[in-house]
């Protein structure tokens, strides 16, 4: 449990002043019946069009989060609501069938989910992402998904299933090379040694991984960029990136109180060298620039980035197209997939 902790949601102009220390939370659950479960992304400077997401908030509590103000939309906070207040689209599944029955769709890479990790603890539970992922195999429908849970093993037969009917790539977020420093930032993710045991069972099984360090934060995680590439390569990953922390709208208020809190010797350095990457700034919305920095220290990232890529033998993969795998299943097929 932890106290209530919220920044002041910028769509409810009441705002209340509390006389007390703040109450303990618990995690609460909400049953959402969406109109739609397909998110179109229009960002240029996204790899992908279309994510699903079968949650909103997401329990593992990562400070950087940048989904957190997403959640103010709901009337929800952005500080300890995003990870207590959890809301699950109990019909996601059904939506996506939907969708992928319309003639409009004609078969296009998904992301799970771009937003909040689809395999946090609630999905042991209710498998809204497994039930989406058998939509997706019975549609031959070509799949990426972003996660740090070692849940997704739960799902290796759908995952191989896709992997040989139509595209599947798993993408672990990790972002430190030390359980305990992970901790303190990410406090109920999975361990960082759990998400690189995952991914050498995926890779061992077939399925195709990649890591993504993200965020970069500058004066704490840097450093560990040759050891995550190297832990990363030997545990099967085929492709890596990574981008630099971005503090937008309230994200900023919570990130440096959780970093106050746990690195007080090292906050005023991370907030100096991130200004000096975002050019005075913590945050970026801009396009092209939100997942970069500039200076010569972020500079000095990239070169240590490329460095330590090509050290670890990583392949210098073009970026080929999703191959075009989709195909309506007959009604014979259907039935076993609901």
């Amino acid at each position: 449990m932890k106290s209530q902790s919220n920044p002041q949601n910028p769509f409810i102009p009441q705002m209340r002043e509390r006389l007390e220390p703040a109450p303990p939370v618990l995690p609460d659950v909400f049953e959402e019946t969406a109109q739609t479960i397909l998110s179109k992304n229009e960002s240029p400077d996204l790899p992908f069009r279309w994510s699903l997401n079968p949650y909103r908030g997401c329990f593992h509590a990562c400070a950087y989060c940048y989904a957190r103000p997403t959640h103010e939309y709901w009337g929800f906070g952005s500080g300890t609501d995003f990870e207590t207040k959890l809301v699950a689209k109990m019909n996601a599944s059904d939506k996506l069938q939907e969708t992928f029955s319309k003639p409009t769709w004609a078969g296009e890479l998904v992301v799970f989910s771009g937003n909040t990790d689809p395999y946090q603890p609630l999905e042991a539970k209710l498998e809204l992402t497994r039930a989406c992922l058998k939509i997706c195999a019975a549609y031959n429908n070509p799949v990426g998904i972003i996660t740090k849970s070692a849940l997704v093993l739960r799902d290796v037969d759908l995952l191989q299933e896709l992997q040989s009917r139509a595209w599947i790539k798993v993408y672990f977020s990790i972002c430190f090379a030390s359980d305990d420093m992970a901790r303190k930032v990410e406090p109920q993710a999975p361990s960082i040694t759990k998400r690189f045991d995952t991914m050498a069972q995926l890779a061992k099984a077939g399925i195709p991984t990649a890591i993504s360090i993200a965020p970069v934060i500058p004066g704490l995680n840097e450093q560990d960029i040759p050891v995550i590439l190297k832990r990363a390569r030997e545990a099967g990953a085929q492709q890596a990136s990574y981008m630099l922390l971005r503090l937008n709208d309230n994200v900023e208020p919570v990130f440096l109180e959780r970093m106050a809190h746990h690195f007080p010797d090292r906050i005023q350095k991370i907030v100096s060298q991130l200004q000096s990457m975002r050019q005075g700034k913590l945050g970026e919305k801009a396009f092209h620039q939100r997942h970069s920095g500039v200076g010569q220290t972020w500079t000095i990232i990239e070169q240590l980035f490329d460095i330590a890529y090509r050290k670890q033998g990583f392949p210098d993969i073009p970026d080929v197209p999703v191959p075009d795998t989709f195909c309506r299943p007959g009604p014979v097929q259907l039935p076993l997939f609901r």
